[in-house]
C-alpha cells in the first residue's frame, strides 16, 4: 500500500535531486568542452595522433571514457528530471510496477528510483 511522504521528506529529496542535477550538468558541460577542445586539436595540422601509436591509443581510450561518462550523466539527469516531476505530481516514492511504497532507505540510496527493491530485482 502506498503511503504519503511528509512534506519535509519530499523537500529533502527535492533538494538532493536538484543538487545532483547541478553537479551532473556541470560535469556534462566540462566533458563537452573538453571533447570540443580535443576535436579542434585533432583537426589541426599540429597534432593528429596515429591511433596505432601509444599516444593515439591513449587519446582514443580517454575519449571513449569521457563519452561513457557523458552518456551516464545524461541518463541520470533524465531520471532526476522524472523524479522531480513525480514529486510535483504526488507520485514520488511509489513503485511504478507494483504501486507500493518505496522504502525511504532505498530513496536515500537512489533518490531517482522508480521501483521498489523487489520489482527492481524482478526486472533483471
Amino acid at each position: 500500500m502506498a503511503r504519503d511522504l511528509a512534506q519535509s521528506t519530499l523537500e529533502r529529496f527535492r533538494k538532493r535531486l536538484e543538487e545532483e542535477q547541478e553537479r551532473l550538468e556541470g560535469m556534462v558541460r566540462d566533458i563537452e568542452a573538453e571533447r570540443e577542445e580535443v576535436r579542434l586539436t585533432e583537426t589541426s595540422s599540429d597534432r593528429s595522433p596515429d591511433p596505432n601509436t601509444a599516444e593515439g591509443g591513449s587519446l582514443a581510450f580517454e575519449m571513449e571514457k569521457e563519452l561513457s561518462l557523458w552518456q551516464n550523466a545524461q541518463d541520470i539527469l533524465a531520471k532526476i528530471e522524472e523524479a522531480v516531476a513525480r514529486i510535483e505530481d504526488g507520485t514520488y516514492g511509489i513503485c511504478d510496477e507494483c504501486g507500493n511504497a518505496i522504502p525511504v532507505a532505498r530513496l536515500d540510496a537512489l533518490p531517482y528510483t522508480k521501483l521498489c527493491v523487489d520489482c527492481s530485482a524482478n526486472r533483471r
